[in-house]
C-alpha cells in the first residue's frame, strides 16, 4: 500500500501595515540626528537636505514624518523626470526617495535642484550612500549633489535593536515574548535589514506550519537559514 503523502501547507503573503507615524518612530542614538533634522524643519541649514543610512534604517519613516509636517509630495529618484519636476514641487516641499548611483535621470535631478532653489522649495532626499561616491556625468550636478548637507543614520545600539524586533513583530501582528526577542538579538546580524528578514521568516514559517512564534521555532529556522 502506498504511503500517504501530506501536502505542504502554503503560506499566503498577506499585506501588513507598517506604521510610519511620529508616534511609532523608535528613537535612539543611531537616528537622533535624523529625527532632529525632521523636527527642526523649516529651520534647516539648507533647503535641500539628505538622509543617508543603510537599508531599513528608518530613512523612509523619517521622510514620511517630514512629509506629514511639511505637506510634501513624494517620489522615487528613479521615477523622477524633468517634465514631472514642476508638479512634484507644487506644494513647496518634496521627498525624493532612494537616490542610487546610476539609477536616476541626471537632467531631471539638475532641473529639480535648480527649480527648488528658484522657488525656495524644500527637498528631502534619502540614499544608502552619500552622493560623493556617485559617478555623475553632469559636472554641475555632481558638484551640487556633493554640496548637499547630509545627516547619517547609524547602526542600531542594543536597546534600539531589541526595540526594532518588537516593532517589526507588532507590525505583522506577531505575539512574541522576551525569550524570542533575546534569542533573535544574539543570533542575527546587527542591522536593520537582518531584523526585517528574520521577522518575515518567522511570520511566514509560523503561518505555514501552524505554530506560534516561539524561541524553539526561531532556533529551528535560524539554524537552517
Amino acid at each position: 500500500m502506498a504511503a500517504s503523502v501530506h501536502p505542504r501547507q502554503l503560506a499566503f503573503a498577506l499585506p501588513h501595515a507598517e506604521s510610519l507615524t511620529r508616534d511609532n518612530f523608535l528613537e535612539g542614538p543611531a537616528n537622533e540626528a535624523g529625527l532632529a533634522l525632521v523636527e527642526s524643519w523649516p529651520d534647516w541649514p539648507n533647503r535641500i537636505m539628505l538622509l543617508v543610512g543603510p537599508e531599513g534604517s528608518g530613512k523612509s519613516h523619517l521622510a514620511s514624518i517630514w512629509a506629514e509636517r511639511s505637506g510634501a509630495r513624494s517620489t522615487s529618484a528613479h521615477a523622477l523626470t524633468a517634465a514631472a519636476v514642476p508638479g512634484a514641487l507644487a506644494t513647496g516641499a518634496l521627498v525624493v526617495e532612494d537616490l542610487k548611483p546610476g539609477d536616476f535621470d541626471e537632467r531631471a535631478m539638475f532641473h529639480l535642484m535648480n527649480l527648488a532653489r528658484e522657488d525656495e522649495a524644500y527637498v528631502l532626499m534619502t540614499a544608502r550612500i552619500a552622493p560623493s561616491a556617485f559617478e555623475v556625468e553632469l559636472r554641475d550636478l555632481r558638484s551640487r549633489l556633493r554640496a548637499v548637507p547630509s545627516v547619517s543614520l547609524l547602526p542600531p545600539d542594543d536597546l534600539l535593536f531589541r526595540s526594532l524586533i518588537v516593532k517589526f513583530c507588532a507590525d505583522r501582528q506577531l505575539s512574541v515574548d522576551e525569550t524570542v526577542v533575546s534569542y533573535l538579538s544574539t543570533r542575527i546580524e546587527r542591522s536593520y535589514a537582518a531584523v526585517r528578514q528574520a521577522v518575515e521568516l518567522l511570520d511566514t514559517e509560523a503561518l505555514r506550519l501552524g505554530r506560534p512564534v516561539t524561541r524553539a521555532l526561531a532556533a529551528e529556522l535560524l539554524r537552517n537559514a
